[in-house]
């Protein structure tokens, strides 16, 4: 299925100079959004144990990725968010640093998870995603992603730190 024609690139949002891709049309049309969740359970269902999703968007894949596959859902949040007991990594910005947590509960040792949010480019959350799961002692199956930008390096940032990535979709800074 052709998901780039259900993504929406709004110019200069947030800022100047950048070229948003917007997933809310993806969303709208529910074939298309059902259709993306059954493309991602086929490659996952039986392979894991845990979906992790990333705050805010990878909630929205994550969680019915996982009830779909009868998996279990942590949700990885920014600080101060998850109310029991959590671990966090610090990760560079281009300016500055951000932070996720997971409950310490979440995932356990052993546990075979993958990492879900909507886009990757540069790869920063997502690596700092894979680095809790690690402290967790879980196994990272693949990082999977509804869009990425191939102009950017997220990509070849998670494969030097040895993690497998799949993407429904990408573009390039042209498209």
């Amino acid at each position: 299925m052709n998901y780039k024609s259900f993504i929406r690139t709004i110019p200069d949002f947030p800022r100047p100079g950048i070229r948003f891709r917007d997933i809310t049309p993806l969303l709208a049309h529910g074939a298309t959004f059902r259709h993306v969740i059954a493309e991602l359970a086929a490659r996952y269902d039986g392979r894991v144990d845990k979906i992790v999703g990333i705050e805010a968007r990878g909630f929205i894949f994550g969680a019915p990725l996982a009830h779909a596959i009868g998996a279990g859902f942590v949700p990885v949040r920014k600080p101060g968010k998850l109310p029991g007991e959590a671990i966090g990594h610090d990760y560079a910005l281009e300016y500055g640093t951000n932070r996720i947590e997971v409950h310490v509960d979440g995932i356990a040792r052993g546990e075979r998870v993958v990492i879900v949010d909507d886009l990757l480019a540069t790869g920063g959350t997502a690596l700092a995603a894979v680095e809790l799961a690690a402290r967790c002692a879980a196994s990272v199956v693949e990082c999977a992603f509804v869009i990425e930008l191939h102009d950017l390096p997220g990509r070849a940032r998670l494969e030097q730190a040895g993690q497998r990535v799949h993407a429904l979709c990408g573009f390039t800074e042209a498209e």
